[in-house]
């Protein structure tokens, strides 16, 4: 049996190398970019860096990629996280798997802080037509206009940042999700649909479908206006990410993600990418 099973694990892996596929363990961020630049999301006069990876305490050799986001109440003592990859996929499947956390590892609890697994274009202009975003969105601490936990999952038609309108179909699912998260997108022609944990979570369509090639990108940022009052020591707050999947116009299951990457990591794979460059290259700031 075990045999048998380390064949068809192989055969797996073999099969995925051969398709259209980016997976990274974020043994290391060669490919990645770590944002710097200022501007939209979170708190203006934030700064931006804390990019980390870290041993994994659960799997021996393994690595994971850390996002921290702190603040002290301020513009000037608030830094975000952003990470962001080339901007070259479209219809497929997107997947990561990431433990979203409901409390600080340090201070008062209470900051509205928003924690993301994201594919994204540049906004060019306001309403931007050409504009594609899918996303997943976790709100431990409200924000918003709510004070409820919740996750967001939305697929964007487009969007004014100030004065802000926004233009998606967004679908919330209460309570806590802390811990660890499999995070499933599908994008093909005419439907979105997001899966947490093996679970259809919401299925959007018509003008919200992304239709300009994307960057996949992981963000943790504070929601400006609510932070809480400065005093006390920095509030600390953690993402963490153990992989992200993406096989390009395939409409993959999560279980179907899950066996790929169990396949990938059998054989020692910590990074593959044969998704091609968008011919010509496009531009991937990392900025939004």
């Amino acid at each position: 049996m075990k045999r048998e099973l380390a064949a068809a694990l192989l055969m797996a892996a073999c099969a995925a190398s051969a398709a259209q596929v980016l997976f990274d363990d974020f043994d290391d961020l060669d490919t990645w970019t770590v944002r710097e630049r200022a501007g939209h999301p979170g708190v203006p006069g934030a700064r931006w860096g804390g990019i980390h990876r870290v041993d994994d305490p659960a799997r021996p050799g393994n690595r994971l990629l850390r996002l921290t986001a702190s603040t002290d109440g301020t513009p000037a003592g608030t830094v975000q996280a952003q990470l962001c990859h080339a901007r070259k996929f479209l219809r497929g499947t997107y997947a990561a798997r990431v433990r979203f956390s409901d409390a600080p590892v340090s201070g008062r609890d209470g900051d509205p802080v928003v924690q993301a697994f994201y594919a994204i274009s540049p906004l060019h202009h306001d309403l931007d037509p050409s504009f594609s975003e899918v996303d997943f969105e976790y709100l431990p601490n409200g924000g918003w206009g709510s004070p409820a936990t919740r996750l967001y999952a939305i697929s964007w038609q487009t969007v004014q940042i100030e004065p802000w309108r926004a233009f998606n179909q967004a679908h919330e699912a209460g309570g806590s999700f802390d811990g660890w998260q499999l995070l499933v997108m599908q994008v093909d022609r005419s439907l979105t649909r997001h899966f947490v944990n093996g679970r259809l979570l919401a299925e959007h369509g018509g003008r919200n479908v992304p239709a300009v090639p994307m960057a996949i990108q992981f963000s943790l940022w504070f929601s400006p206006g609510g932070l809480l009052p400065p005093g006390g020591p920095a509030r600390i707050y953690q993402m963490e990410v153990d992989w992200v999947f993406h096989a390009a116009e395939q409409q993959l299951a999560p279980a179907q993600v899950e066996t790929a990457v169990e396949a990938l990591r059998a054989r020692g794979t910590r990074r593959l990418d044969t998704v091609p460059a968008a011919a010509p290259p496009l531009a991937s700031p990392c900025n939004l």
